[in-house]
């Protein structure tokens, strides 16, 4: 490892501030950008023209073009300079914000974002190495910290912001917002950012071309699967199941190649490290909770509760707010030489603690002052999650393994997210129904509980009005879709302790981490 040339991109005082700043927008616009679309979606399909399942897609483009580009831009930063490749990266990105803004139609929008996710996917990966780099050895737990609190805090900053845009405002907007963030981080990237030093380009017939077509149709397929697979019934549908089959032999075929071929577009054999490996499984497990717990909780609230897009979005911030507390605490810890093992496993027991809390606070009618202590727990659980678990995954590479090392976290954390959503969906659909199917008997018209609240519901429809006929109709459909209303609220409840248990068993594995993993050496990380 070329020693004088790591320590040459470290910064000191105002340009490291400089830098750090920059990179930490770019890391929030992107991770900003996969969650503030969610609450503009009705505006969205109204504007458009489009169904639910097609107005999906705006969401499913960018993800997509995402998972493709992060394990990439390893690769695509020693071709052509990390600097380069970050500033024309935040230009694309910028570029179809304005795009995605003006679409006129659901395909314009769906190309655009799709543009804006090859962008987008660049910018977290590189932000971190950025922001690495830029700190002596000694400070860069600090440094994962200050990166950790734009990834952790952006998925729960995106629904509040959506909301409140969308409220206020239209949904282009929530768009047109990137658009002097990126001016202004391109101009400083440009600035202060610099490059290191990297061996010869490859010529265009040593690129790895095929692997970069077979990584683009497994992950393609297998985010799309994953997506729609609920909406389509899964199996039961042509296109899903063919997805389902591509996703795996080009899953098969693009491993074949990466093994073997000479100038790998991803290098696989930086999985040979062990502590990788169990980072890699821990990282996609936190990327489960953190997407997936950022997806239903504003569900829940909106679809039970009967909140507002904005003030389901405001429920997540207190989560937010003690990580980003925490993220310079534990960066502090781990420079005085706290074993990350310890700080992963508190921080999984913590999430199980948030996940059992949500299980227990969760009825028809909870109050926001509830949610406010479990989610803060989630915000501890977080905080000790993401910086320790990164710091563990690399902390035995060396080199530029340690880029390709970042590059596999990245991906797999957007996968894990990406699993979390599809697989909670999948669970809500099911359990929704077996709840529902275990309720209704319950409501045996012989029962005095049950003659007792019809009657008591008739006489509030005959005193609006209502002829005694109809009231009792609408007493039936007010029952019903009172059994409706606790079915999901027994589905969410479910959700939670499944993800509880998970988390749960996620601790053993940081019992396989070698010693010695301690301060990590990511000087080299591309």
């Amino acid at each position: 490892m070329a020693q004088p040339e790591q320590d040459s991109l470290v910064e000191y005082g105002f340009r490291r501030t400089i830098i750090t700043i920059t990179a930490i927008l770019c890391a929030l616009l992107e991770i900003v950008d996969t969650t503030i679309v969610n609450v503009a979606l009705n505006d969205m399909r109204g504007s458009l023209g489009a169904s639910l399942t097609d107005i999906a897609w705006v969401i499913t483009a960018y993800a997509i073009a995402n998972v493709i580009i992060i394990p990439m831009t390893s690769w695509l930063s020693k071709q052509f300079g990390r600097r380069n490749y970050f500033a024309t990266s935040i230009v694309i990105f910028t570029a179809a914000s304005f795009l995605c803004g003006n679409a006129s139609t659901l395909w314009e929008i769906i190309l655009f974002r799709f543009i804006q996710g090859l962008g987008g996917g660049a910018l977290l990966v590189t932000a971190q190495t950025i922001i690495t780099e830029s700190y002596p050895i000694a400070k860069r737990g600090m440094a994962q910290a200050i990166y950790g609190m734009g990834v952790i805090v952006g998925p729960t900053l995106g629904p509040p912001l959506g909301g409140y845009i969308v409220d206020n405002y239209s949904w282009p907007f929530i768009f047109y917002i990137n658009i002097p963030i990126g001016i202004i981080a391109t101009i400083l990237t440009l600035m202060y950012v610099r490059s290191p030093k990297y061996g010869d380009k490859l010529k265009a017939n040593q690129v790895d071309w095929i692997g970069i077509i077979l990584l683009a149709t497994f992950i393609g397929s297998l985010q799309y699967v994953l997506e729609h697979g609920q909406q389509d019934d899964w199996f039961a549908d042509s296109i899903i199941t063919t997805l389902s089959v591509t996703s795996l032999f080009t899953f098969i075929c693009f491993l074949w190649r990466e093994m073997t071929y000479k100038h790998p577009i991803v290098n696989l054999r930086v999985l040979k490290d062990a502590n990788l490996r169990i980072g890699t499984i821990m990282t996609f497990i936190l990327g489960f909770g953190l997407y997936g717990s950022t997806f239903i909780i504003p569900i829940y609230t909106q679809s039970v509760l009967g909140y507002t897009a904005t003030d389901a979005g405001l429920i997540l911030v207190p989560s937010s707010i003690m990580t980003g507390i925490m993220m310079p605490f534990i960066g502090k810890m781990l420079q005085k030489g706290v074993p990350q093992k310890y700080l992963v496993t508190l921080g999984f027991a913590t999430f199980f603690i948030y996940s059992l809390w949500m299980y227990n606070v969760m009825t028809p009618d909870t109050g926001t002052e509830h949610f406010f202590w479990p989610l803060v727990v989630r915000g501890i659980g977080l905080g000790l999650l993401f910086v320790p678990i990164t710091t563990l995954s690399l902390s035995t590479l060396m080199g530029k393994d340690i880029g390709d090392g970042a590059a596999f976290t990245g991906m797999t954390r957007q996968l894990g997210g990406s699993f979390g959503i599809a697989i909670i969906t999948t669970f809500l659909a099911r359990f929704n129904q077996q709840h529902r199917v275990d309720l209704i008997p319950n409501l045996d018209a012989t029962n005095v509980n049950v003659q007792n609240r019809l009657q008591g519901l008739q006489q509030m429809f005959i005193s609006k009005g209502f002829s005694a006929n109809e009231a009792m109709d609408k007493a039936y459909k007010a029952l019903d879709l009172a059994v409706t209303k606790q079915a999901a609220v027994l589905s969410y409840m479910d959700v939670f302790i499944y993800l509880g248990v998970l988390f749960l068993i996620c601790i053993p594995f940081v019992m396989f981490i070698k010693k010695g993993a301690g301060k990590v050496d990511m000087g080299a990380a591309h």
